[in-house]
């Protein structure tokens, strides 16, 4: 009885050590993370948005972000309607196609980062963490910089 009960505190210590996050499965798709960059916002204004170009091993989607530096992430799309452009959130996340590089850009699909405490300037950085349907999370550190023309433009947004 007393081997059963303290096997049993045992588990649910180490349950109560688990930061909740499981490790992929072997095999599991990855994403690797190129040019990450989010713009500077002016004083007063809390919200911006990041760029990066992503590539998964597997088909996956990009389904949130988290960072320190705001309260929300989220994953918008940006399209053309009716002669204006129009911004919404991708509630079911972003598709990623296998070996494909899908570029966050732009006038595209980017990250959006919403209720920024603190300004963002030219030479900071952002933390990112991106999590995926498949792939384990991924932590990014984004340069604070306005894009170049034509920096995002040589991959098409998917």
């Amino acid at each position: 009885m007393i081997r059963a009960t303290v096997s049993a505190a045992a588990l649910l210590l180490l349950a109560a050590c688990n930061s909740g996050e499981q490790a992929p499965a072997p095999g599991a798709p990855t994403v690797t993370v190129a040019d990450a960059l989010c713009r500077p916002t002016p004083k007063g204004r809390q919200t911006t948005g990041c760029y990066m170009t992503l590539t998964a091993s597997g088909d996956d989607r990009l389904v949130s972000g988290e960072s320190p530096q705001a309260k929300y992430v989220q994953i918008h799309e940006s399209r053309m309607e009716s002669n204006m452009m129009m911004m919404q959130q991708m509630r079911d996340g972003l598709p990623l196609a296998a070996g494909q590089a899908t570029s966050l850009a732009p006038g595209g699909n980017h990250l959006m980062l919403l209720g920024v405490e603190e300004p963002l300037a030219t030479g900071d950085t952002v933390t990112l963490k991106l999590t995926f349907a498949t792939a384990g999370p991924v932590e990014v550190t984004a340069r604070v910089a306005q894009p170049a023309a034509g920096e995002y433009d040589h991959v098409a947004a998917h």
